[in-house]
């Protein structure tokens, strides 16, 4: 039943859709106790039923390879983490594809490809979340509600650290949907490192923030993002729309056709008019989680929580400017010493928010750009673990991004501006995005989107802007009823042509007639010989 519903606020979407591989965290085949104690992650590719589809060139199980280049002093501990020489305390062995194949089992195509064969280029744009038309709003939301009631076939989440796992020889994972999945990997990627017993965990550690691999860590994961929801609803023309908050007085995009407004009588939760309302948050209790020493396991813990604009105005007074946005975007260095939230003039510490953006250098007391936004929004947002629960997460990361990108085409570093040594854990060039899997190194990243496969509205050129902003809604309702176009104008054609047809008939019989009543009937044009003038006959 619960399929049926969420399937029919999707038109085009079929049951069978929804059970199409996804391909994000542990795939399930890689959960059993024979692939942890074997230390290999190599799946096969149903396509062709070879492991990681060697048999279709796609690619080979083979060894992976991990940087040995020093990190940073800020995690001063070495073996008691899982998340270190990611994915290594797991699997050493895992799919390595070729050509432009991605994915666990070398099933996908890279970023920015597509076809049987992975050898179309495509780009595909995001759009201001309100230049969508009401349709296009819709089937935004429809499809991150059923992401979120729909259970990952392919994947599961690690409920206990490998040492529980007596090393592998115990597997310890739980069924996740598939929103929550990604609310997981943002959880799990930011918590905290367990030292042995109750609250005894080390807090500076962090693999997805406060350093360098903020930015490219992030755009892959809206990237997979956008390939989760394209592979559930069959919409390869999907894209997560940005929230353009510079110089908002409010949360605009709180509202019910969006995000959800407030709750008339309870101010910290969504109108119960907005279907995010229902949903449950997973991976919000650090401290509980610390002082039990265990994992997140996905269990629901509550309603999302936002209540907007009522926080600490001493620690976020207002949400970002242009003015601060085009600060930022001035500045040269993408990082700077020492590559943490202490940096001074480094892009990616203001942007994240570490840093003051009228003067780039680094402050505690208040929150800035990317952070302000989780400030502002004073509930299930402003806790970094479990901020990914509210979709406001996706469409404002998605702006972040659009800001980063903006910062590559304008100073186009080279790759060697990327840190590749003495970054803090889990943010030098060569070591890979935890939890991801399959594979991604911070370094290859560190690219313009277009490289990627995608772009944003707002910064195409005047003509393609145009295109995007103000015909593609129109374009799409026609892609959407072309067949009832299709149909109409075959209808129309045969009624046109049944109605020639008539006149035709009833021309040719009254023809007949007159022919029978005077004889052969006269030419159009005669010729007199008594004037020489030529007159036309009127008795057609």
């Amino acid at each position: 039943i619960m399929l049926f519903t969420l399937t029919s606020l999707i038109p085009g979407v079929n049951i069978f859709q929804l059970l199409h591989p996804t391909y994000q965290q542990f795939p399930r085949a890689c959960s059993t106790a024979e692939a942890l104690l074997s230390k290999s992650c190599c799946p096969t590719w149903e396509g062709d039923g070879s492991i990681c589809g060697a048999l279709s060139g796609r690619g080979s199980c083979q060894d992976v390879s991990i940087t040995d280049l020093p990190n940073g002093p800020q995690f001063p501990h070495s073996g008691i983490d899982d998340r270190e020489r990611w994915p290594l305390v797991f699997y050493n062995r895992t799919c390595q594809c070729a050509a432009n194949y991605m994915g666990f089992n070398c099933g996908d195509c890279k970023f920015g490809y597509s076809g049987a064969n992975c050898g179309q280029r495509r780009e595909r744009i995001r759009r201001n979340i309100f230049q969508l038309t009401s349709a296009e709003k819709n089937k935004v939301i429809a499809y991150l509600n059923l992401a979120k009631n729909t259970i990952s076939k392919d994947y599961v989440i690690s409920t206990g650290t490998y040492a529980e796992m007596n090393n592998g020889s115990n597997p310890l994972f739980a069924e996740i949907s598939v929103y929550d999945l990604f609310v997981w990997m943002h959880y799990y990627a930011s918590r905290d490192a367990f030292l042995g017993g109750p609250n005894n965990v080390w807090t500076d550690i962090d693999f997805a923030h406060e350093s360098a691999a903020f930015l490219p860590w992030h755009r892959v994961y809206l990237l997979h993002w956008e390939n989760e929801i394209r592979k559930l609803t069959g919409d390869q023309d999907f894209t997560i729309p940005y929230w353009d908050w510079r110089d908002s007085q409010e949360c605009d995009v709180c509202t019910d056709d969006l995000m959800g407004s407030r709750n008339p009588t309870i101010p910290n939760m969504l109108s119960p008019a907005s279907v995010f309302s229902s949903w449950k948050v997973v991976c919000t209790r650090p401290e509980v989680y610390n002082s039990l020493e265990i994992l997140c396991n996905g269990t629901a813990e509550g309603p999302i929580l936002r209540n907007p604009g009522n926080h600490d105005r001493n620690r976020m007074p207002r949400l970002p400017t242009s003015a601060e946005v085009e600060f930022c975007l001035s500045l040269t260095d993408y990082e700077t010493e020492p590559m943490n939230r202490f940096a001074n003039l480094s892009f990616r510490n203001t942007l994240e928010g570490f840093a003051n953006p009228s003067d780039g250098i680094a402050t505690t007391l208040q929150s800035n750009m990317h952070n302000s936004l989780h400030v502002f929004m004073n509930g299930s947002m402003s806790s970094v673990q479990g901020s990914a629960n509210d979709p406001i997460f996706l469409i404002h990361h998605a702006f972040v991004d659009s800001i980063f990108e903006q910062w590559l085409r304008r100073h186009n570093p080279p790759k060697s501006a990327y840190p590749t040594a003495n970054a803090p854990i889990g943010h030098n060039d060569g070591y890979y995005m935890v939890p991801f899997m399959p594979l991604y190194r911070n370094g290859d990243y560190f690219l313009s989107s277009k490289e990627l496969g995608y772009d944003y509205a707002y910064m195409l050129e005047p003509g393609q802007r145009y295109l995007q902003e103000l015909l593609s809604p129109y374009l799409d309702q026609a892609r959407q009823i072309w067949r009832w176009l299709l149909g109409a104008g075959i209808i129309g054609a045969l009624v046109s042509a049944i109605v020639a047809l008539s006149v035709a008939l009833a021309c040719r019989k009254k023809k007949r007639r007159r022919r029978s009543s005077f004889g052969e009937s006269q030419p159009l044009l005669s010729s007199s010989e008594a004037d020489s003038t030529t007159t036309y006959q009127t008795n057609l």
